[in-house]
């Protein structure tokens, strides 16, 4: 088989594992793993695991290094500080301890019953090290979808993940040197942890200022081509410095994202390296897949279960007992215990490097690849039930979620025909803002714990919930609500809302903001009143000020701003006359206003096109049918008794139209 070939099997099997993930909604790490097994030389034998291949996939790891080292910076540390060096400390530090110390106590059974345990205990140090590793991809991204990040214990599971993450670097030097025996075991780690320590207090002492003045000198180039060539350049050039001094790859990369993560170019490079980083540790995970031999596992399929199931309830165990030690509620202990019970990316990392060095018996590989990946399936559905799974262990849960939808209730408990905002950032502070200065009440949910006490602090209507339960907008008032309005930019998070708004309380209409309009139908059919993308703002004040600037009078720039927005915006095309709108200068203006049809209305079961409303200058604009569904204006949807239209029209138009539409 040629490069060309081998490149293009790679290829095909990496994007066809892609697309099923998906398709199922698993990470794609799940996908390159299977697609791995299948063209592997032990299923259908497509591919070998080359030399070549092994070293190019290494590079998925050293750019996985790269990343974790960008998000190495001192106030992140400082923030999870408890989460980082108590629980993450604690966590992977006693999970190897109790790896070694368990293969001490089968080498001890094993001689009792006169048989031979044959793992010793380096190879027991690097299944512990594997072990102790949790899967950041799979937890981050679910807890992302679940809007968990800021919540008590996402704060945790990102503080350990971080710890765990770190402890890789120490571990990769480790490792290699497991091999040797007695002291020249000792003098190889001394060896290394001062070549180590030498290196990275040259590169760290004066190299961050180094880095500044490097990638600036660059940037006033103004050519991505440059700075993406100077990127890999760096990163390439620290991890080949580390490998010949004897070290890992892996050190280098992570060092230069050390490097770089203090400077002004940090996010940039983590958007530029973001497709090298994907690529080749996609490459990585279909290597490791490769050595997975799926034989000897239907004839130890007893022992896969067993290497799947006591790792997951140790480390549940034993993070969610940590988290307690550390002073964390019930509930929070056990959910972060739960987020992070299953084997990680890094895992691969440390038992291919220990399979490498002999460490690992090559039949224990299979066995302990195949648990891993049950363990990180087995994820999704271990947090999709978590919450279940905790009331069912923890009754003070219960009661402090009870205590939570109680607060809210209490702070919604006396207002009507208010509005929800879902979300306490910027532009839930604004509306809040604008909705005081017209009197009109609104209640407040955040997942923010900080934000939200200090806004409480303030005066302000915000509480501690999550919007996308059911539960904190039951409590927050919703079937008393005016209007819900989703303030943060998150698709899946709207589509939720907009789900339990529908079941809950057809009536009240929401409004959902989005970055740009890619996501408009999806809202606008999921029951969205309107859709409020953040682009097409942005581009009408760029133009209104350009507009403006160009000498283009004022009155004809808001004119132009405000005929854009009508035509964007179904609820904008005129407004609702009111008493204080008897002015010379809105006489002549379009206007909106709500019709309802009579129960028994003579127009029930016809089409919108019948009525002819256009021939009267006028235009429909939104259908909203008895149970507050919103519909598609459509000229052929058929009317029915007690749906409401919402007109646009002169003044003179819209009385004619009215009386048309309520005439018995």
């Amino acid at each position: 088989m040629t490069s060309l070939d081998l490149a293009l099997l790679y290829l095909v099997a990496a994007v066809l594992g892609v697309v099923v993930c998906r398709s199922l909604k698993l990470p794609p790490m799940l996908g390159y793993l299977a697609v791995g097994v299948l063209i592997g030389p032990n299923a259908l034998a497509f591919a070998h695991d080359s030399a070549s291949i092994q070293y190019l996939a290494e590079f998925g790891v050293v750019f996985l290094m790269f990343a974790i080292g960008l998000e190495f910076n001192l106030p992140k540390l400082r923030a999870l500080k408890t989460a980082v060096f108590g629980i993450g400390m604690a966590q992977v530090v006693l999970t190897i301890a109790g790896a070694v110390a368990g293969n001490v106590l089968l080498i001890a059974g094993y001689a009792l019953l006169g048989g031979l345990w044959e793992l010793q205990w380096q190879g027991a140090l690097v299944l512990g090290a594997a072990m102790a590793m949790s899967s950041t991809a799979i937890v981050v991204k679910l807890m992302a979808e679940r809007l968990e990040l800021e919540g008590p214990h996402g704060k945790l599971v990102m503080g350990v993940l971080l710890f765990q993450d770190l402890a890789v670097v120490p571990l990769l030097v480790l490792i290699p040197a497991l091999n040797s025996s007695g002291s020249q075991m000792m003098s190889a780690l001394a060896w290394a942890g001062l070549k180590a320590a030498v290196l990275l207090g040259l590169l760290l002492y004066g190299g961050q200022k180094l880095m500044r003045w490097w990638l600036t000198l660059v940037a006033r180039r103004k050519s991505d081509e440059l700075f993406m060539l100077n990127l890999l350049l760096v990163t390439l050039g620290l991890a080949w410095m580390t490998e010949h001094a004897g070290l890992s790859l892996a050190l280098g990369a992570f060092v230069a994202g050390m490097l770089i993560a203090e400077t002004e170019y940090k996010h940039q490079v983590e958007t530029d390296i973001r497709p090298f980083h994907d690529v080749l540790l996609g490459l990585f995970f279909i290597t490791i897949g490769m050595k997975l031999d799926w034989r000897p596992l239907v004839d130890s399929w007893w022992l896969v279960i067993l290497l799947t199931a006591l790792p997951v309830v140790a480390k549940f165990a034993l993070i969610a007992g940590l988290a307690r030690l550390f002073k964390s509620p019930p509930g929070v202990a056990l959910r972060t215990g739960l987020y992070l019970a299953q084997a990680g990316e890094f895992g691969f990392v440390l038992l291919t490097l220990g399979a490498q060095h002999d460490l690992i018996a090559a039949h224990w590989v299979s066995p302990v690849l195949a648990s891993m990946v049950l363990s990180m399936l087995a994820t999704p559905i271990l947090v999709m039930y978590s919450n279940r799974i905790v009331m069912k262990l923890s009754s003070s849960d219960w009661l402090m979620q009870s205590v939570q939808l109680t607060s809210i209730a209490k702070k919604s408990i006396k207002t009507e025909a208010h509005v929800i905002i879902c979300g306490y950032g910027r532009s839930g502070q604004n509306l809040a803002r604008l909705l005081e200065g017209e009197a009109i009440p609104y209640m407040a949910l955040d997942l923010d714990p900080d934000r939200v006490r200090q806004a409480a602090a303030a005066g302000q209507s915000v509480v501690f919930g999550d919007a996308a339960k059911v539960q904190s907008l039951m409590a927050a008032g919703l079937a008393r609500a005016s209007a819900v309005v989703v303030s943060y930019h998150d698709t899946p998070s709207a589509l939720k809302i907009l789900n339990l708004v529908q079941t809950h309380a057809p009536r009240v209409p929401v409004v959902v903001r989005t970055i740009d309009d890619s996501d408009l139908e999806r809202l606008k059919a999921a029951g969205a009143t309107e859709v409020v993308p953040e682009a097409i703002e942005g581009s009408l004040m760029l133009a209104s000020h350009a507009l403006a600037l160009v000498g283009v009078p004022m009155r004809r720039v808001i004119r132009i701003t405000r005929d854009a927005r009508d035509k964007r915006y179904g609820l904008l095309r005129g407004y609702f006359h009111g008493a204080d709108d008897d002015t010379g200068d809105e006489v002549n203006q379009a206007r909106l206003a709500s019709v309802t049809l009579p129960t028994a209305s003579p127009h029930a079961g016809r089409p919108l096109d019948d009525l002819a409303l256009h021939a009267m200058g006028v235009a429909v604009v939104s259908l909203r049918r008895a149970n507050g569904k919103a519909v598609l204006v459509d000229g052929g949807a058929a009317l029915a008794g007690g749906d409401t239209l919402v007109i646009s029209g002169m003044p003179a138009a819209l009385a004619l139209a009215e009386g048309k539409l309520l005439a018995g």
